[in-house]
This record gives C-alpha cells, sequence and structure tokens, in this order.
C-alpha cells in the first residue's frame, strides 16, 4: 500500500511500510500478521497525507518526527538537522579519548537536534556539557530531546554564534558537526529542499565555519583539551592545514574510508 506513488525510491517499500506501522501505531510483525485487516477511514486518511509528503521527497525523518542516533530515539523536526549514522564516528572517538570516570566540561558547538550532547551525556555521566546553537528553534528541539533521555540536567543549552557565549569558560572537549557543505555543490532534493540551509551550507569551499571555530576553540580548550570535528568529504588536507599549530592531528574515516573525522589535541 502506497508503495507505487513513491516510486522510483528504492526506499519506498520501506518508507511505506514504516509510515503505515507509524499511522497504526503497530509494529513489522503485526503487519505481517494481519493482511487482511481494514483500515479505518481516519487512520487510511492520515496514511494517505503521510505518503504525499514522502512522494514531495520530504525526509521520512520529519514525517515521523523521529531519528534513531547512537541508540537513542530524537525528536527531530525540520528545524534541525536529521543526524546522520557518520556522526556516530565522532561520538566514538570522543568516547575513546574522554576520560569515563571523573568530572569533565565539553562543548557541542552547532548541537542542532542536541544528538552529539546527548548521546555524550548519556555515555558520560560525570560529564557536563554546554551546547550551543544560533538557532533557538533548533535548541528547543534538543533541550526537549534532553529531558527525554533524563540528560537536561547536565547540559547548559545556550543560543550562541560558535563559541560566542562561552567566551569565559575552559573546556577538556569541544566536539562540533558544523556546516561543511559548500554552496556549490549540488544536494538530493529531500536534503537540499527540506533541511535548514544554515545547519548545511558553509561558504563557497564548505570551509567557512571550520576558519572560524578553529581559533575559538583553540583559544578555549585546557591545555591538552581535544577538538574533534565532522568533516565533509574531500576536506582532509584543507582541515589538516588548517590545523597546523594543533598535536596529535589525525583522521578518522567513515565505513567507506572516507575520512569524516578531524582530531586534535591543544598544545
Amino acid at each position: 500500500m502506497g508503495t507505487n506513488r513513491l516510486d522510483p525510491s528504492p526506499t519506498a517499500s520501506r518508507d511505506a511500510e514504516l509510515l503505515l506501522m507509524r499511522t497504526l501505531d503497530k509494529d513489522r510483525a503485526w503487519l505481517l500478521t494481519h493482511p487482511r485487516d481494514v483500515i479505518a477511514p481516519e487512520q487510511l486518511a492520515a496514511y494517505e497525507e503521510k505518503i504525499a509528503r514522502r512522494a514531495q521527497h520530504e525526509p521520512i525523518q520529519y514525517i515521523i518526527g523521529e531519528q534513531e542516533f547512537f541508540g537513542l530515539a530524537l525528536q527531530v523536526s525540520p528545524t534541525v538537522l536529521i543526524p546522520r549514522p557518520e556522526t556516530e564516528h565522532l561520538i566514538e572517538a570522543a568516547l575513546a579519548r574522554l576520560p569515563h570516570d571523573r568530572a569533565i566540561r565539553i562543548a557541542d558547538i552547532g548541537t542542532g537536534s542536541g544528538a552529539i550532547a546527548i548521546a555524550l551525556a548519556h555515555s558520560l555521566p560525570q560529564a557536563t556539557i554546554v551546547a550551543l546553537d544560533i538557532s533557538p528553534a533548533a535548541l528547543a528541539v534538543a533541550q526537549g530531546n534532553a529531558v527525554r533521555h533524563n540528560v537536561a540536567a547536565r547540559i547548559d543549552f545556550r543560543e550562541s554564534d560558535l563559541l560566542a557565549a562561552a567566551q569565559d569558560e575552559r573546556f577538556d572537549a569541544i566536539v562540533s558537526n558544523p556546516p561543511y557543505v559548500a554552496t556549490t555543490e549540488e544536494l538530493e532534493p529531500q536534503v537540499r529542499d527540506y533541511e535548514p540551509s544554515t545547519a548545511l551550507y558553509a561558504g563557497e569551499s564548505g570551509l567557512d565555519i571550520y576558519r572560524r571555530l578553529i581559533p575559538q576553540a583553540k583559544a578555549l580548550l585546557k591545555p591538552g583539551g581535544w577538538l574533534m570535528m565532522e568533516i565533509g568529504q574531500g576536506q582532509r588536507d584543507a582541515i589538516a592545514d588548517l590545523l597546523q599549530g594543533w598535536s596529535g592531528v589525525e583522521f578518522i574515516a567513515d565505513l567507506q574510508g572516507i575520512p569524516r573525522v578531524a582530531i586534535a589535541q591543544n598544545a
């Protein structure tokens, strides 16, 4: 049901099934064991509305209002970037380098849905996190997610252009998945037309935010503190140049072998 309206999407069958599950509030096992059940008219109308939205390339995460990240179900809306699996490499890198047995302070720059801050707070019970974003609407989503996962008491959400609202503080780590798409890059319609442009684009080279963030981070990190950032495809060498003067610079590749996380330590 609904699949033919989503063709030629390679995920048409999966998307139609997921939207039906959400509409009926049933799991896949129930769908498979009740193939002949009649759907109530109001449920059918709601399902058709969801299918119509997906047929216009609206991300399914916005339609159902949720995305899983690092094992946590997060609410999402068009005011925030949809968390990607690639960003989980950033979480893994942070957890491999930060102490788990003592209090530390972390800043998350461009928190969006709060995915990074919440995942770190969930995994590092002694960490306190300052989560910064220039968008008040994004911060509202992030705060709701923090409450949902019982970590709101350890995350301080602030409206800020990069680190502007934390100038008098020092951190053990600064993490970020900043905008890194070049304005000349062609994106898929479901990204280009629906996700917030301020969370995607960073000038003609895609490096504008890194050029500002890296020196700001160096000023606010404690000696030996870590800077960890997600980067875009093809940006490794440019980011390495921007990290001159830092120690321990390294890059972590994703499952496709693409450098995805840049790591550096404040000398």
